[in-house]
This record gives structure tokens, C-alpha cells and sequence, in this order.
């Protein structure tokens, strides 16, 4: 994988005494690990179990950088419903030498919002696949934004980009990323997908455990589950099911 010279995020840290002291952010064990947390890749990924804190920590970073807590750009403005943690304004970003030339903060939760307010600020819809988004398919209008939005030499700070895409548009959407990178662009993402999670020369930061670590991916829990159930489907089908009647 194509390294730049320098990232337009270096490192994130955590001001303690920001957060309010019976906030939930204190309840998640690998966020009240980091001291300080290298981002010194093209691309890093967060992955873990449900609840484990990733989606958390990726939004606050998107935050602290001037993206929009829903999603959207740094031009996004809006808010239909403000669900994110107080984690943003506590978060301490070293950043690199250049600024981004574009940047995108893609959730997946919250995608219809901001199809939404791409219609009603009236954006030159051939950024976005030449029509609205809510004209096109769930899966179509992601891929769409990713395919046409993005431009390189940018910041894309991606929450389950792989919620609404087949698995052959996750291996397209693994073309553009590289390409991106290629294009001095840096990715961090939270994601479930053993797919996307096969880009060679990525980190990979598990929020697993009660600490963040780097892991291989062989070793992240979202491939060894998916190549035991593909290697082992009847089998573990059968038990899962005899267990749940019984």
C-alpha cells in the first residue's frame, strides 16, 4: 500500500478533564485506555464487538476535525438529532503538516440525513451520481457518494461503510480506497466487514479486550467467525438451532 509523507491526522489523545464524570464515555473500557493513539497509516481501521467503543471514538475524532456529528462534509451544517457523545470536545488531534484538499465523515446510521440535506442546499448533484440519493437505492446511493464524492488528497473518516453494499461492491469499493490512497488521501474506518478488512498494509486497531491493540487480521474476530461458520456452516447451524429449542 502507497504510504504519504504525512498524515493529515498523526495521532488523537483524550482530555480527561473534558468529560463530565458520570458520562457513559467513562463506562467504555478501551476508550479509557488511550493515552495516546498513533494514526500512522494511509488507512487504519477500528474494529471490535458491539458497544466496544469504536463507533464512538471514530465520530468524536470526525468532530474534533470540523466534520458535521451526522455526516457530510466540513460544509455540512445541520442537525436532525443530536445523539453524539460529549467525546468530541475532549479530543486532542495532532495533525500533520498539510491541510486536506477534501474530506468526507460517511455514517452510516445517519446517510438518510444527509441525502437529505444534500436535496435541500441544492449540491450539484454530479457529485453524487447525477441524481438524488433518495432517488437511487439504498446500496446504489452509498456506493454513489463514495464512487463520485470523493475526490483524493482528502480525509474520509468511514462508520460501516458496508452496511448497504453487496459483496461485490465492497470489492469495488476496495478499488476506489486503494486509488484514493494512491491519491495522498488518508481513511480511518470502523467496520464488521472481513471483506474490507483484507486491504493489505492497513493497521488494524481492535477495541477488543478493554484496550485498543493492533491486530492481524487473521486474528480479528469478524474473519474467524465468518471462515468457521463458511467452513463449518451445517454443523454450527444445527447446534445453534438444537440449542435454541432446547
Amino acid at each position: 500500500m502507497a504510504k504519504i509523507v504525512d498524515y493529515f491526522i498523526r495521532s488523537v489523545s483524550i482530555k480527561r478533564q473534558e468529560i463530565e464524570e458520570d458520562s457513559y464515555i467513562n463506562s467504555i473500557p478501551a476508550i479509557k485506555s488511550i493515552r495516546k493513539l498513533a494514526l500512522d497509516n494511509s488507512l487504519t481501521f477500528f474494529v471490535g464487538e458491539n458497544g466496544s467503543g469504536k463507533s464512538t471514538l471514530l465520530e468524536a475524532i470526525a468532530v474534533a476535525y470540523g466534520f458535521n456529528p451526522e455526516g457530510g462534509s466540513k460544509n455540512f451544517n445541520f442537525c436532525t438529532r443530536a445523539t453524539h457523545s460529549d467525546l468530541g470536545k475532549a479530543i486532542a488531534i495532532v495533525k500533520g503538516v498539510r491541510s486536506p484538499k477534501d474530506g468526507f465523515f460517511f455514517r452510516a446510521e445517519s446517510f438518510y440525513n444527509v441525502a437529505s440535506e444534500v436535496d435541500n442546499l441544492g449540491i450539484s448533484l454530479k457529485y453524487y451520481g447525477g441524481k438524488s440519493l433518495h432517488d437511487q437505492s439504498h446500496g446504489e446511493s452509498f456506493f454513489s457518494l463514495i464512487q463520485n464524492r470523493f475526490g483524493g488528497n482528502g480525509l474520509y473518516i468511514l462508520d460501516e461503510p458496508e452496511a448497504a453494499l453487496s459483496p461485490q461492491r465492497l470489492l469495488s469499493l476496495i478499488v476506489i480506497i486503494s486509488r484514493l490512497i494512491k491519491q495522498n488521501s488518508q481513511f480511518i474506518i470502523a467496520t464488521h466487514s472481513p471483506i474490507l478488512l483484507g486491504i493489505s498494509g492497513a493497521n488494524i486497531l481492535s477495541f477488543d479486550d478493554g484496550k485498543i491493540r493492533k491486530t492481524k487480521y487473521e486474528d480479528t474476530e469478524c474473519y474467524q467467525i465468518t471462515k468457521m461458520f463458511i467452513n463449518n456452516r451445517e454443523q454450527i447451524l444445527e447446534k445453534l438451532l438444537n440449542d435454541d429449542n432446547g
